[in-house]
């Protein structure tokens, strides 16, 4: 291997470095980590994960299926469904109703899943691996109606390989993570899925990691729903790699390198192997009570705490100072054009938390109230803060009132991550309950799929059954 020599303690190459002192070839070193994972994904057996991971699992995938569904009942999800024109086929539309073609379901679900900014995420990627890869990964199951165990395996391999692939890329300033580092994950449950060898597992890995988009952060923060779609290419461009894996096209050459890191920011490989099979980051993700941007989660959590207090007045608030970590810094915006938008602008969140108790899908947008509190919302970054990530998402939020009172809370992390006050099953049912209220049954069916799937001989049909029948899908109309 030229350019790279071999750790005695990891077994993964690193690079030997030029005459100049230089790392002469990242790609191999990148190509050699990526060898190891594909190797691990292929082995992957859920016998062998520890019970907690697996009950994680189940509860993360609960939360996409009930996710998904929400997305899937908004006016512009019906609409974009009626002019796709997808074809019947084995894979479900969560939630509306119907199967279709694969590529369809995963491209469509992917989108659904995002587009209320609930999906779960985790703060070490810095992002959402689940978005990632689970709706081509579930896509695939149902077409190939695949054991229960193999699915179960194939998500926590989606899931493990997409947070590491986030953890090794610091994106320069200004790229949205949707649909770059994610990409790999997507691949990588798809390689599990078809039982693709190791080597060809790790060509499915690689393809996918050169199949990032360059996709810029004020298009959340301008409303424009391209961001969402992102996720779908995530899913299709996973389906896509393992297929050209399986095909016997695909190559590993650490590509990673190239279009996460010389392109997209800066490529860390040693972050695709550490502690690989001992540590389980979908233990330590969260879940989104907030219909919003997770920067803006504890802020919101602050606000509602504070909304608690004796001397909270509302309508006596003279401004909102909101200090953040530098990630979430950016989110000023105190004009809004359409929901996701709104999503991403902490002034939205906090006046809106601050009013009316929730964040919640149906927070109504154009409230001449929440508009002229978020315009004396002020947010700024904090350098004690900024030095808490990533274990941290801190927030303080100082609240002043015409009295000249004021109320001060920070939190550490938002209410739903692993690290600070996790939401348990029956917390994410309610919530989900509570966002799908003409599809309880849809519900249950995801709630007991979610704790049958390991154990299933085939997920084919369980799978179906979570589109819904056309009477569900009526009620959304």
């Amino acid at each position: 291997m030229d350019g790279a020599q071999v750790s005695e303690a990891t077994g993964v190459a690193t690079s030997r470095p030029d005459a100049g002192g230089r790392a002469s070839d990242p790609g191999s070193v990148t190509a050699a980590a990526t060898g190891v994972l594909g190797a691990w994904v292929s082995g992957l057996d859920l016998a062998a994960v520890p019970d907690e991971v697996v009950e994680r699992l189940s509860l993360v995938l609960l939360d996409v299926f009930g996710v998904t569904a929400v997305g899937a009942s908004l006016p512009d999800h019906r609409a974009l469904r009626e002019v796709w024109h997808a074809p019947a086929g084995p894979a479900p539309l969560i939630g509306a109703g119907r199967s279709v073609a694969t590529d369809a379901a995963a491209w469509l679900n992917g989108m659904a899943l995002v587009s209320l900014e609930l999906d779960e995420g985790n703060k070490y990627a810095k992002g959402h691996p689940a978005a990632h890869g689970f709706p081509a990964v579930l896509a695939l199951a149902a077409e190939l109606d695949s054991s229960g165990a193999d699915t179960a395996a194939a998500l926590l391999a989606a899931y493990e390989v997409a947070t590491r692939f986030g953890r090794a890329t610091s994106a320069r300033p200004g790229v949205h993570p949707h649909g770059n580092w994610g990409v790999a994950g997507s691949a990588a449950g798809c390689a599990r899925l078809l039982g693709l060898s190791a080597e060809a597992t790790a060509a499915a890995i690689d393809a996918g990691a050169g199949m990032a988009i360059a996709g810029h952060f004020d298009s959340a923060t301008d409303g424009n729903p391209v961001r969402n779609a992102w996720m779908g290419a995530s899913a299709m461009s996973g389906l896509a790699a393992a297929r050209m894996a399986a095909a016997g096209m695909a190559r590993n050459t650490g590509t990673a390198a190239l279009s996460l890191g010389t392109l997209l920011g800066q490529f860390d490989p040693a972050e695709l192997t550490g502690e690989l099979g001992e540590r389980w980051d979908i233990t330590r993700g969260y879940f989104k009570r907030h219909a919003s941007c997770s920067f803006t989660h504890p802020a919101a959590d602050a606000v509602l705490e504070l909304r608690g207090e004796p001397r909270f007045r509302a309508e006596a608030i003279t401004e909102i100072l909101v200090e953040s970590h530098a990630l979430g810094a950016g989110l000023t915006g105190t004009e809004w054009s359409n929901r996701l938008s709104a999503m991403f602008s902490t002034p939205f969140v906090v006046a809106t938390a601050a009013l009316t108790g929730t964040v919640g899908p149906d927070s109504e947008l154009d409230d001449p109230a929440v508009r002229q509190l978020a315009r004396r919302v002020r947010l700024v970054a904090a350098a004690d803060l900024t030095a808490r990530l990533p274990a941290e998402r801190a927030v303080r939020a100082t609240v002043r009132f015409a009295d000249g009172g004021t109320l001060v809370r920070e939190v550490p992390n938002p209410v739903g991550d692993a690290d600070h006050h996790p939401l348990s099953e029956q917390d994410v049912i309610t919530l989900l309950k509570g966002w799908l209220p003409t599809q309880p049954g849809l519900v249950d069916r995801a709630v007991a799929l979610s704790h049958d799937l390991p154990g299933r001989q085939r997920v084919g049909d369980a799978l179906r059954g979570l589109a819904g029948s056309d009477e569900e899908e009526k009620e959304l109309n």
